[in-house]
């Protein structure tokens, strides 16, 4: 049965409105995901602007675990260089303490010169600071012990309290837009999770390319893909087509900014060498033709639409696994509500009971 998730980015558009309405709204919705018959929720981690300000979402997570009951929790992700690993390991064993086994571990590399400057982090390093960090906390969740003696983190032996409850080995996602993020991600074998900015057409080679480094490391086949996709459902076509291009395209300036994705930095900078060509890109056709391909991206108009599109996905790559972004780009909380409502009732129980996909958590 397809796994259906709902992802939250702490991101606002309006001055006016305050970063707690921001917190109240994406803890609201947190919350009423569960009732809905939603299987997870994530958070993303993000600091210092309006793009998105989530310094913590292990935390925002132990929150939700005391409000809900059964919904699983997902960091999507913990930008591993911006944090220790010690600490990342103790918090994530705690919270899935707390929360009989709900916990699922996302990490992710991170990508902006403005939260990295921040940190005194150099871009340069942090393919080197990601790796070190991960396999250090991917075996202290499962072990109970963590210990290293690398360049970045040198961790005396310790003991982890709580200790584990059970493995994580079915439970940990690696964001991954570059090749040695996909590398990163099969090492640990870990599921891919790809935050999708263009048609998913476009992104086959990128997952084949996963798929098979991952048959060729384990001799098997690779987990569902995660699709991280906006998503905007409404009962006039018209009004879900006009509102989610309002959005999208006032999300994605605001992304090219915070990330500076038009940027010649990229082709110079160690480790983000891939990213130039999309940059390049974005300055010759210009930021509103590469925001017309993120909304085509994404999943909007009536539930017929919808599952039209979810059904022509399954069609490109077999078994996926869905998370949904409600609130994105100003959108209201009324109508966020309304469109993970209707998402819920009329899109989910259809698209669950055609596709295969399932998110195996241990408990």
């Amino acid at each position: 049965m397809l796994h259906i998730g709902v992802n939250f980015g702490f991101g606002k558009i309006d001055p006016t409105v305050t970063d707690e309405q921001v917190y109240l709204n994406e803890t609201a919705l947190a919350v009423m995901s569960e009732g809905l018959g939603y299987d997870s929720v994530w958070a993303t981690e993000h600091h210092f602007s309006d793009y998105s300000f989530c310094p913590d979402n292990l935390l925002w997570l132990a929150h939700i675990a005391g409000r809900t009951n059964t919904i699983k929790l997902g960091t999507g992700a913990v930008i591993l260089p911006w944090n220790d690993p010690l600490r990342v390991a103790e918090k994530l064993l705690m919270l899935d303490n707390l929360s009989a086994g709900r916990a699922i571990f996302g990490m992710g590399r991170g990508l902006s010169r403005t939260e990295y400057v921040p940190f005194n982090i150099p871009l340069e390093e942090t393919r080197g600071r990601f790796d070190e960090a991960a396999a250090l906390i991917i075996k202290g969740i499962e072990t109970g012990v963590i210990e290293g003696d690398g360049p970045y983190y040198p961790q005396p032996r310790a003991t982890l309290k709580p200790g584990p409850r059970s493995s994580f080995k079915d439970r940990l996602y690696t964001v991954a837009g570059s090749p040695d993020s996909m590398v990163s991600a099969v090492l640990h074998k870990a599921r891919l999770m790809s935050f999708i900015l263009k048609p998913v057409d476009m992104l086959i080679p990128t997952f084949e390319s996963y798929r098979d480094q991952f048959r060729d490391a384990w001799d098997e086949e690779a987990p569902p893909i995660c699709l991280n996709v906006n998503m905007y459902c409404h009962t006039d076509a018209d009004v879900a087509a006009t509102r989610m291009h309002e959005c999208v395209d006032a999300f994605f300036e605001a992304n090219v900014k915070h990330y500076e994705m038009d940027g010649q930095h990229f082709a110079t900078t160690k480790g983000y060498e891939r990213y130039a060509d999309n940059a390049a890109a974005i300055r010759e056709s210009g930021v509103s033709k590469a925001a017309h391909n993120y909304a085509e991206a994404a999943l909007f108009g009536t539930p017929e639409q919808i599952l039209a599109k979810l059904e022509w996905i399954q069609g490109l790559m077999g078994e996926f696994e869905l998370i949904v972004v409600p609130s994105f780009g100003g959108m209201t909380y009324e109508e966020s509500v309304a469109s993970l409502t209707l998402f819920a009732e009329k899109v989910a129980p259809v698209a669950r009971a055609k596709y295969s996909a399932r998110l195996v958590v241990g408990v």
